[in-house]
């Protein structure tokens, strides 16, 4: 900190992977949000893009404006960003700071990948499964019943897979985080890789809080088209099912 710029020295034979995503008050968050969930969920909307490619996290940059300098909202919305930065190894090494009359939040995250592994949306190819990490539609649940609790810690302190992002690099063909929704971000996946899928709605992995709603609209809506859940979505050959599936249970992660 005090120079012009960052010197950043990548290990020797990695590939860099750089993602950058902003956060606008008002559209991406509400005005009154909890700070210190909000200095987590904007580091980790990055990380987990980062986990998309197989990447592991290593430095990340904060442009961040604000109508005022709110000692108190700076500083828990600081501790949430730097519990989850430390929890990943990831390094803040510069930034920007200004007056505006709306909080905007813009974090530029970066990460190392071998080269020839990274998970690409172009890769998935005929024959593939079509796999998902965790359940999907809580974080959706969420905008619509802010009082079910795990809902709400969905949506508000989603959690990047950035083991799994790793460990698939010579498992899965192609990846990609759930942020704008199952159908879209698959489709997104699809045409990049010119192929179709047949995705079976039973097996979705879903909320266990829809079971208790029995609300067959708002689950669908919010399974399929929801945001913000922040899982991987990704694709894989039929014959490393067993490998997968023992992946799974060694980091505690629904696959």
């Amino acid at each position: 900190m005090g120079d012009d710029c960052a010197l950043l020295r990548p290990d020797a034979g990695l590939d860099l992977a750089l993602t950058t995503d902003m956060l606008v008050e008002g559209r991406h968050f509400l005005p009154d949000a909890e700070p210190r969930a909000l200095g987590h969920k904007a580091l980790a909307v990055n990380l987990s893009d980062l986990a998309a490619m197989g990447a592991t996290p290593r430095w990340a940059t904060l442009a961040i404006a604000l109508p005022a300098a709110d000692a108190a909202w700076l500083e828990a919305f600081s501790a949430g960003l730097y519990a989850l930065a430390e929890r990943f190894g990831v390094d803040l090494v510069g930034g920007d700071t200004t007056r505006s009359p709306l909080r905007t939040i813009n974090i530029t995250a970066i990460g190392e990948v071998p080269p020839g592994l990274a998970l690409e949306r172009a890769g998935a190819r005929p024959g593939d499964d079509v796999w998902v990490s965790g359940e999907l539609g809580g974080a959706a649940l969420g905008l619509v019943h802010p009082e079910n609790p795990d809902a709400a810690k969905r949506l508000h302190l989603p959690e990047p897979r950035v083991e799994l992002g790793e460990r698939l690099r010579r498992l899965a063909h192609a990846a990609i985080d759930l942020s704008d929704g199952l159908a879209g971000d698959l489709a997104h996946l699809l045409e990049r890789s010119r192929v179709g899928a047949v995705i079976e709605y039973e097996r979705i992995p879903k909320s266990a809080s829809f079971a208790k709603l029995k609300d067959p609209r708002l689950e669908k809506d919010c399974v399929l088209s929801g945001g913000d859940d922040y899982e991987l979505l990704f694709t894989a050959p039929r014959e490393h099912r067993a490998e997968l599936e023992a992946l799974a249970a060694e980091l505690k992660l629904p696959l």
